[in-house]
């Protein structure tokens, strides 16, 4: 990709559309850009109550973005929606510059992004059926392929000439990512055995959720400011203050309005959520559309089928908010993840959540039941443990979750 290559916006308004819900979508194609290395000279948008079918916008419009392009020495146009097919060609044609839209944008920053062999195939997946019906027209783009934004990805061989060859393709990555899927049953399958207690964290892309991960597991996932920072799901162990261990995964952002071929790439990567126990919702407080952003998580974790397990919000960003911030959702907590007080926070919160959810017991375990005594630390919240000499063993206080195989040596 070039240094910073010059890029103009394009965004239609709908009428009917709220102006905040408009422009939080516009700044976050700019997010997009600039995490793509494109630098943004130029915006432009248009209230237009009903797409052109045949170019998106009208004519005249069109007219007005290649001189934008022009006059700024522009090399990309970037919409925010997704082209037909059709219509990237006609659009093409009429602005002679590359256009691309927001969702080859968002397939190209995953292409940079992707790290473990899953996360890459994933990428190729997407951006393949995203290709194939807008192969026609590509020709002169697709055989420069390799400079610009929208380009990264799969391009050695004559994509023009070779429907085949994609499908081929297609059909061998799904393949290979069944493999992965199956491997990936397997490990879960292991950790249900062990009863290991899984907390995900999920949230809008840029919320926390790697700073967090990092913070309380020691590791060193990536971390920065940019969207869609993490793309391959880590699992690690944390331990909560009662001494409770739980494995923790880090998941990939989410957005909105994401392309439909990368929700269906990323539904495996995202099932890591469905198999929780516990879920650790990261919303950047300080956002202006955060509640948009919220709502939008909620209905992905619905579609996943992730709505009914016990979830914590975690308001972030605390540092960078001037005014009172009242919360959308409950149980929540509002902190900044940089501020390690604040971490402990958290994990004495989730354990709050935990007790109202898990069952309250008490047992007595002897002093020569090493190993029992163990397991009740790992695999339950021990919330008070006193040694009886005279009966010479311990009596335990605590919490454990009603489904636990531990339970039943309890009563």
């Amino acid at each position: 990709m070039s240094a910073n290559e010059r890029v103009v916006l394009v965004a239609r308004k709908d009428p009917a559309e709220l102006e905040e819900r408009f422009q939080s979508s516009l700044e976050e194609l700019q997010s997009l850009t600039e995490t793509a290395e494109g630098e943004v000279c130029k915006i432009i948008t248009q209230k237009r109550d009903r797409v052109h079918p045949a170019t998106y916008l009208g004519e005249g419009k069109l007219q007005e973005i290649k001189e934008a392009a022009e006059e700024n020495e522009a090399e990309l146009i970037i919409f925010n929606d997704e082209l037909s097919p059709g219509q990237l060609r006609n659009i093409q044609d009429i602005a002679e510059v590359r256009v691309i839209d927001r969702s080859q944008l968002i397939l190209d920053i995953f292409a940079g992004r992707a790290r473990t062999k899953e996360g890459k195939l994933q990428v190729e997946l997407a951006q393949l059926q995203y290709l194939l019906p807008r192969l026609s027209g590509q020709g002169t783009a697709l055989s420069r392929l390799g400079g610009g934004i929208g380009t990264r990805g799969p391009g050695e061989t004559k994509l023009e000439t070779d429907r085949r060859h994609i499908q081929r393709r297609i059909d061998d990555i799904k393949r290979r990512l069944d493999a992965v899927v199956k491997q990936r049953e397997q490990y879960r399958k292991r950790r249900k055995e062990n009863r290991a207690f899984q907390v995900a964290i999920v949230g809008y892309t840029n919320a926390g959720k790697s700073t967090f991960f990092n913070r309380v597991t020691d590791s060193r996932s990536f971390e920065e400011d940019l969207l869609f920072a993490t793309l391959d799901p880590l699992t690690r162990q944390m331990s909560l203050p009662s001494g409770f261990q739980a494995l923790v995964s880090d998941t990939v952002g989410f957005i909105q309005d994401l392309p439909t071929t990368l929700i269906a790439a990323f539904r495996s990567t995202l099932e890591e959520v469905t198999e929780a126990d516990f879920i650790v919702h990261m919303v950047d407080a300080s956002h202006p559309d955060h509640i948009q952003q919220e709502k939008t998580v909620l209905r992905l974790l619905e579609d996943l089928g992730a709505a009914q397990l016990p979830m914590l919000t975690v308001y972030n960003k605390m540092d960078l908010l001037n005014e009172d911030f009242i919360p959308d959702s409950f149980p929540s907590i509002t902190v900044s993840v940089h501020d390690s007080i604040d971490l402990k926070r958290i994990l004495h919160k989730i354990e709050e959540v935990l007790k109202e959810e898990w069952d309250e017991y008490d047992v007595f375990i002897p002093a020569s039941e090493g190993k029992r005594l163990q397991q009740f630390k790992t695999y339950s919240m021990v919330t008070s443990l006193t040694f009886h000499e005279d009966k010479e063993g311990y009596a335990l206080h605590g919490f454990i979750h009603p489904d636990h195989p531990l339970k039943h040596q309890i009563y």
